[in-house]
């Protein structure tokens, strides 16, 4: 498979300073010790005194840059133009021979490609880049060869469940289901799961890719015409670092949308809450790896237990805010 994993995120908010704050103060993660494209000085010289940033994670723009795990940055926040949400994905090809293999992949099904140059890719802290978009609109980003520091200090004490599997997953509400599913499975090479029928009727259903052993990196989700993120998840390392995390997010005053609870499908156990971008944020741990031997199946129910507040109606309402924000 050419995409082995959803490397990084870009954001846009009205305060990209709100997500510094949270991501740091309540989750545990830290700012990016230097900016994309930013030197890093010389290795070694103890006289140097390295990245101009001095690790605050914030650029000249406004811009917020978080680092969760050894890679340089995994998650970016942008100043947004409108309505806050999604900027880009960026999905690691892992090397230049995945990079280029999937590019023409991309070219010979028609999918329109720009491989961009040497100064967009340090932007992005990779060794090449090339964007596109998805049948919804969203822009995605291929890459290969980030950045990688092997400095992360969390100020917290938690560990991220990153790696080869990716900073974590995200749900997507699509209304070009087909043509998005499609596209995800047989253009990028993402694997069906599983699979929730919502209503039959009125064409609503969710399906759960992976590209990798973490069960899901990308949901797509269709609710009527709505396009836009219902929520992205990070793990952590174990339960009492997701009850940490909670006790923090429900003291400073972030609402929470889902209760502690576990799912059926992907066994994480987690709550939701709403982010400063207008989506959810689901924390959880003990997330269901899968090998060659799963087959995908439909799934009949959510939740093991808990999870109150997560319900068909609370997602369609969702929608419903994202559509009238535009």
């Amino acid at each position: 498979m050419a995409i082995s994993s959803l490397g990084y995120i870009g954001i846009t908010a009205h305060d990209p300073r709100q997500w510094l704050d949270l991501c740091t103060r309540d989750l545990g993660m830290m700012p990016a010790r230097a900016l994309p494209g930013e030197s890093w000085g010389v290795p070694g010289d103890p006289a140097d005194p390295g990245p101009k940033s001095a690790g605050c994670g914030v650029g000249p723009d406004g811009s917020v840059f978080l680092k969760m795990d050894e890679w340089q940055w995994r998650v970016a926040v942008h100043p947004a133009d409108g309505a806050p949400g999604l900027a880009y994905l960026g999905f690691d090809a892992d090397t230049k021979q995945g990079f280029e293999d999937l590019l023409s992949t991309l070219e010979a099904k028609g999918v329109d490609v720009e491989k961009c140059d040497g100064s967009q890719a340090a932007k992005r802290s990779v060794r090449e880049l090339a964007r596109l978009s998805d049948p919804a609109g969203n822009a995605l980003e291929i890459f290969w060869g980030p950045t990688i520091d092997r400095k992360f200090i969390s100020p917290h004490g938690h560990e991220f469940i990153t790696g080869k599997l990716g900073f974590g997953h995200l749900n997507l509400f699509v209304s070009q289901l087909e043509a998005c599913y499609d596209f995800y499975t047989e253009v990028l090479g993402f694997r069906l799961s599983d699979y929730l029928i919502i209503d039959a009727d009125a064409g609503l259903s969710a399906n759960f890719l992976h590209c990798n052993p973490r069960h899901h990196t990308v949901a797509l989700t269709r609710v009527g015409d709505v396009r836009g993120v219902h929520h992205i998840m990070f793990q952590m390392e174990n339960l009492d670092q997701v009850g940490k995390a909670l006790t923090r997010v429900v003291k400073a005053g972030w609402t929470i949308t889902s209760t502690l609870g576990r799912h059926v499908n992907d066994r994480m156990l987690s709550f939701y809450f709403r982010g400063p971008s207008g989506f959810d944020i689901e924390i959880g741990c003990e997330g269901l790896l899968l090998d060659d031997s799963w087959t995908p199946n439909q799934f009949c129910e959510g939740d093991v237990w808990g999870h109150e507040g997560l319900t068909p109606e609370a997602i369609a309402e969702m929608a419903s805010e994202l559509e009238r924000r535009g």
